[in-house]
């Protein structure tokens, strides 16, 4: 191949593409600008609000919301401290053996209600029993030695008055008798706490309540210093809820304590009511790592229903706002400029924009302090769509007919039953005349310029 061949560059053999003119470029841009606003037009008839796409209301301002409303009313509204709190019995006695022995009998069954003084167990009373007995036999005897020392005494003083006896050996004699006294009495409290140490083998109940799981069993040895001792007993009625109160709200406790203030114990989910008692007491402090202070309210717990150790939520009724006027809680609007409600204008069916201020609230009401009178009707539902004086209709009332069928139905109302029965007949006769135009009028003029075409 010769390479001058090689140097030149290849030739296409599709002819070379003509330049776009001027005009065809014109036309395609209008063309793509029409399909763009097409587009976009046919967007904003898919996405624009059902209620301005024609029908009766098109024109005429934004059609009228379906609403619900509420009357405001008066009623007495309880102001409710709620709070998390754990049941605390009043008592938790671990009983344990005052005297060391062997256990020698268990009276009592786990779990059992027992009242004070109840016996529970009892230790082997016989060591204790001799050391009572030896106590009593010493006493004895120092107290006859006593009589003794008395009886010498008289008559050494007897002998000192006829000035027959040295007044040294009186004196001897006389703190002889105090030496036995004191003697005495040390062996009266030796007689006492042997006395008492047999008492003590008799395992007594000192509160009542529920008794625990037997921590030993009949023989062991048991004493003063076992750490388990022989059965814990928890005092259940009445018991106590221990909770925390916000310090904020301290000050309306102490306001409100001078009365009962009830409290109420609910279960984990709110659902029941366990049991129902009055507010006890507060501490005289505030604890600086949760800024709240605990409280106490006490219950009866006449069914057992409260459990030591328990978490309920307890609820107490502080104070009650009477003849307060409340709404529901889906009434009540807020803003930057503060908390708002729609009042329905029942003449017109429209709302007008009411700010108020609000109280406490419950659950389900909130009270409205100022800027709304009871009797008033509030919009509770479809608010959000709502501005002031925007048309509502309400869930109840029925749907306004359309402007085309009303005149219809009017028309309609307006003509006979007869006339009304024979009225498709007219429109029948005159459809049917109208067919046969055509060939009624083969005769007219425009049959005549059509013979005439056929005739040239």
């Amino acid at each position: 191949m010769n390479p001058q061949d090689q140097a030149q560059p290849a030739i296409s053999d599709k002819p070379p593409r003509k330049p776009l003119s001027r005009r065809t470029s014109l036309v395609g841009g209008a063309v793509a600008v029409l399909l763009l606003l097409a587009v976009g037009g046919l967007a904003w008839y898919l996405t624009r609000p059902a209620a301005t796409q024609g029908g009766p209301g098109a024109g005429r301002g934004a059609p009228a919301s379906t609403v619900g409303v509420a009357t405001a009313e008066k009623a007495s509204v309880p102001v409710m401290l709620d709070a998390l709190g754990t049941v605390t019995p009043l008592a938790t006695v671990r009983v344990r053996a005052q005297v060391t022995g062997v256990l020698q009998k268990v009276l009592f069954t786990e779990g059992q209600m027992v009242r004070a003084g109840d016996l529970l167990a009892t230790i082997d009373p016989r060591q204790f029993e001799m050391a009572l007995m030896q106590a009593t036999g010493t006493r004895q005897r120092d107290e006859a030695q006593l009589d003794s020392a008395r009886v010498t005494l008289q008559r050494y003083q007897t002998l000192l008055g006829q000035d027959s006896i040295a007044r040294q050996d009186v004196d001897t004699q006389a703190a002889l008798v105090k030496q036995l006294e004191g003697t005495v009495v040390v062996d009266k409290a030796a007689e006492g706490a042997a006395r008492l140490n047999l008492g003590y083998t008799r395992v007594l109940a000192p509160v009542g309540g529920r008794v625990g799981l037997r921590a030993v069993d009949i023989g062991n040895v048991v004493s003063g210093s076992d750490a388990n001792g022989i059965v814990l007993i928890t005092q259940l009625s009445p018991i106590d809820v221990v909770f925390a109160v916000p310090q904020d709200r301290v000050a309306e406790l102490q306001q409100g304590s001078a009365t009962a203030l009830k409290a109420t114990a609910l279960d984990r989910t709110r659902a029941s009511v366990i049991d129902t008692g009055v507010f006890a007491s507060l501490d005289n402090q505030v604890d600086t790592t949760t800024g709240t202070v605990k409280a106490k309210a006490r219950f009866a717990n006449s069914q057992l229903a409260l459990f030591p150790s328990q978490f309920v939520n307890v609820q107490v009724q502080v104070r009650t706002i009477d003849n307060a006027v409340v709404v529901p809680v889906t009434a009540l609007r807020q803003s930057n400029t503060g908390d708002y409600v729609y009042v329905l204008n029942a003449a017109d069916r429209t709302v007008s924009l009411r700010p108020v201020k609000r109280g406490h609230a419950t659950v389900d009401k909130v009270v409205i302090a100022s800027g709304l009178q009871a009797g008033e009707r509030v919009i509770t539902e479809g608010a959000d769509r709502l501005k002031d004086g925007s048309s509502v209709v309400l869930a109840g009332d029925q749907p306004r007919p359309a402007g085309g069928a009303a005149g219809a139905n009017r028309g309609k109302r307006q003509r006979p039953d007869a006339a009304g029965a024979g009225a498709p007949a007219p429109a029948a006769s005159g459809a049917a005349a109208a067919a046969s135009a055509p060939a009624s009028g083969a005769s007219g003029p425009g049959h005549r310029r059509a013979s005439q075409a056929e005739g040239s």
